[in-house]
């Protein structure tokens, strides 16, 4: 099982961080140790500045490779939704000094998922939100996609074959920010709250 990461792909968070808009998917990878089931997430020591980045995840229910975009919406079945923990402080210093940022974004633990439901029980564009402590911090809709679900996995299989299980985090509205020790996280999709996290 591996992690694939869509950066940059609602056009109002691209803004917020400074960055341009892409003309292609951005993507990056976490490894499985990333992967962390609601509960409780432990604050590491190494950051000061970790940024929360509610997202919608696809799970792969169909091995392929150079996926045509127009059969890419065989190759999942269910939607949940998820969270790409950001060193953001890590992140800064890697980007000015032009290196790769995974110790930024794949550390352990740095993927949180919740619950996952049928695509088919969904609305054709998806609300999703973030409360911390009941104020909510970010709402986003699947429709705001730059790239959508079908465009990413045909884009992301030219390069990784995908496997039954993978997961695809397919990017994070504005309104990202910082988390801390005390914090109460809630994943919200169309409504229902799927995931809960608690900041240690």
């Amino acid at each position: 099982m591996k992690i694939i990461c869509i950066g940059r792909n609602y056009a109002e968070h691209a803004k917020e961080l400074k960055n341009e808009l892409p003309t292609e998917p951005v993507f990056f990878m976490k490894p499985d140790t990333a992967l962390l089931k609601e509960g409780v997430f432990y604050l590491p020591d190494f950051t000061t500045n970790l940024h929360h980045e509610i997202e919608l995840v696809l799970k792969i229910s169909k091995a392929g490779k150079y996926i045509e975009e127009q059969f890419a919406h065989k190759y999942f079945d269910e939607i949940g939704l998820g969270i790409d923990f950001t060193a953001r402080d890590l992140q800064d210093i890697c980007k000015a000094k032009g290196l790769p940022w995974e110790k930024a974004k794949a550390f352990d633990g740095s993927a949180p998922i919740g619950g996952f439901f049928k695509k088919e029980d969904l609305q054709k564009e998806i609300a999703f939100e973030l409360k911390i402590n009941g104020i909510t911090k970010q709402v986003g809709n699947s429709k705001d996609l730059i790239f959508s679900f079908d465009k990413i996995i045909a884009y992301v299989s030219k390069f990784v074959s995908l496997k039954v299980g993978d997961l695809i985090f397919t990017g994070t509205p504005e309104g990202v920010g910082q988390v801390k020790i005390g914090d109460k996280l809630e994943g919200y999709l169309e409504g229902n709250k799927c995931l809960a996290l608690d900041i240690k």
